[in-house]
């Protein structure tokens, strides 16, 4: 027979191995590893960033609905959604921001 202290430390890991799958159907989504840059870059080149920074910021905005998900059914807290939240806005704002540059850049270029 085990004693209850076993039981409970065993227990004690199930938990906190089976806490981080808790959230585990979300997955932030990778940003695009590359932006082109507007001094060189061609027309196609920057339609395909846009492109790319508009699936991106689709999939961040599921993956924010999927944040929302997980609080509605307790697995996850109210905090560490706030905080994964801003988190991949944070990434989204400053992708966009790079983009929006290179596009300003592009356009003086070829205007």
């Amino acid at each position: 027979m085990k004693s209850p202290t076993k039981i409970l430390s065993t227990l004690a890991v199930a938990c906190a191995i089976g806490l981080p799958a808790a959230h585990a159907n979300c997955h932030l989504p990778p940003a695009p590893s590359r932006i082109p840059d507007g001094a060189t870059a061609s027309q196609q080149q920057m339609v395909t960033a846009m492109q790319t920074i508009q699936e991106y910021n689709h999939d961040v905005q599921t993956y924010l609905q999927c944040l929302k998900f997980e609080v509605r059914q307790n697995q996850l807290s109210s905090n560490a959604q706030v905080s994964l939240h801003n988190a991949a806005v944070d990434q989204l704002q400053q992708i966009a921001s790079k983009f929006n540059q290179e596009v300003r850049i592009f356009k003086s270029k070829h205007s």
